[in-house]
Order: C-alpha cells, then sequence, then structure tokens
C-alpha cells in the first residue's frame, strides 16, 4: 500500500488515494497505522475516493480507528493531496461526512469552507457549538501552563456530552484580533499540536464572547491560521479555515 503523509499546524494524516475503492482496513488496522510507535504515526487517516458529483469524497478516520467527524486541518490536507494529484487547478468542491465543503489552494496556503454554525450554546463557565465536530471552548488566563491532556479529558468524559463525547479547547487572547488555542481532541484522546474545527470553535466564541471582528488569527503548539466568517444573527456563515498544508513524505507499506 502506497501512503503519503501530510500536515497542516502540526496537525499529521495518514493521506490514501483510495480512488479504486481497493482500502478495506479494520478499525483496529487502521489504529495500528496511526499509531506512533507500532506504525505510520498520525492523528489520523484519510481515504479520497471518487464521487460522482463532485471532484473527491474525503473519509475520515480517527487515530483510534474509527470513523470521525469533520475535520478541518484534515480537510485542508486532502485538499492539497488532491491539488498534489491534479484533480483541479485552484478551487474544488469535495463531499465530507458533514456535507459539501469548497476549497482554494495556492501555492502556501489552502483556504477551507466549513459548515454554516448555528448550534451554539454560552454557558457560564464555557461555549458547547458545533463546527464540523463538536467542541467545548474556555477562556482561560494562560494557556501555555494550563494542562490541557488533564482538563480536556475530563470534558470529553463529562456526562454532559455523554454517550459520543466532544472535543475541548482552551483559548486565550494574545493581543489585538488574535488567540492561543490549546485543543484535547476526542479519537485522538491527546492534545494534538492544532485542530481545525477547534480553533473555527474559537474564532466564533471569540467574537460573541469578547468582540473579536472578522478574521481571527489564531496560534497553535504547530503554527499559525486565520478564520474569518460572517455573523448571520444567530448563526455564522461563509466560515473559512485557511493556513499552510504540507506534504511530509510517501512511502509504501
Amino acid at each position: 500500500m502506497t501512503f503519503f503523509k501530510y500536515q497542516g499546524t502540526g496537525n499529521d494524516f495518514i493521506l490514501i488515494d483510495d480512488r479504486a475503492g481497493t482500502f478495506a482496513a479494520s478499525q483496529a488496522e487502521i489504529a495500528r497505522l496511526c499509531h506512533r510507535r507500532f506504525g505510520i504515526g498520525a492523528d489520523g487517516l484519510i481515504l479520497l475516493q471518487n464521487h460522482p458529483n463532485y471532484d473527491f469524497r474525503m473519509v475520515y478516520y480517527n487515530a483510534d480507528g474509527a470513523e470521525g467527524s469533520m475535520c478541518g486541518n484534515g480537510g485542508r490536507c486532502i485538499v492539497r493531496f488532491a491539488h498534489d494529484l491534479g484533480l483541479f487547478e485552484t478551487h474544488t468542491r469535495f463531499l465530507a461526512v458533514d456535507g459539501e465543503h469548497e476549497a482554494t489552494a495556492t501555492e502556501s496556503e489552502i483556504a477551507l469552507k466549513m459548515g454554516q454554525v448555528s448550534d451554539f450554546a454560552l454557558q457560564p463557565a464555557y461555549a458547547f457549538l458545533n463546527t464540523g465536530s463538536p467542541h467545548v471552548v474556555k477562556l482561560v488566563e494562560d494557556v501555555e501552563s494550563l494542562d490541557v491532556v488533564g482538563e480536556g479529558r475530563q470534558i470529553r468524559y463529562a456526562d454532559a456530552f455523554a454517550p459520543g463525547g466532544t472535543n475541548a479547547n482552551f483559548m486565550q487572547p494574545i493581543g489585538g484580533n488574535a488567540l492561543f488555542v490549546r485543543t484535547y481532541e476526542r479519537g485522538v484522546e491527546d492534545e494534538t499540536y492544532s485542530c481545525g474545527t477547534g480553533v473555527t470553535a474559537a474564532a466564533l466564541v471569540a467574537h460573541r464572547q469578547l468582540g473579536m471582528s472578522s478574521p481571527v488569527s489564531i496560534r497553535t503548539l504547530g503554527g499559525d491560521l486565520r478564520v474569518s466568517f460572517e455573523n448571520a444573527g444567530d448563526s455564522f456563515a461563509n466560515i473559512y479555515l485557511t493556513g499552510p498544508a504540507v506534504r511530509v513524505f510517501e512511502g509504501r507499506l
């Protein structure tokens, strides 16, 4: 099996060209491939498949081998992969688990259009919203010294979000129209270097809670992203997640 490794601000993925429809690995096998000691190592595995009405279809698996919800950085990486394969020149439409997405590719960045967000709950201690995946967002004073794994795991498995659980994001304003965001991801069950749907959620919460305007600049452990959006009353539309997506290497297993 030929595979490709891509990363988007340190969020890394195994990409497989499955247009022939021959990939048939089990959940256990996908988990092994994503394992950083016994496999290739990745935060997830993504299949690029044919679709009659789109340039391609994205099928995403978490590092635990289970099929996952939408992954923003994974979406940007598969767009770069499709561009590298010559499936489009500058603009593409593809299908993911949460519906249709559009994206634009330049030499340095991928701009991915996310789905409209209307499910938004502001609580005294946190916000909860779905940006293709469910996210809790908490405002903290010192995100750099925070125990993201310890606090994130408590939120991820809290009864309020059972049975599916949630991702947990911790954000800190860092001057101007910018945030520093760290994320505990379900399915990976650890902190990742970056989470696309997570920083999207954080930007929208920062707009509601802190008055930050579009676009919001996001610093993550793995690099910098931008989130632009339009506030459409009770919902958000024309949301774009923009940043680098890079091929790291290819190999044969």
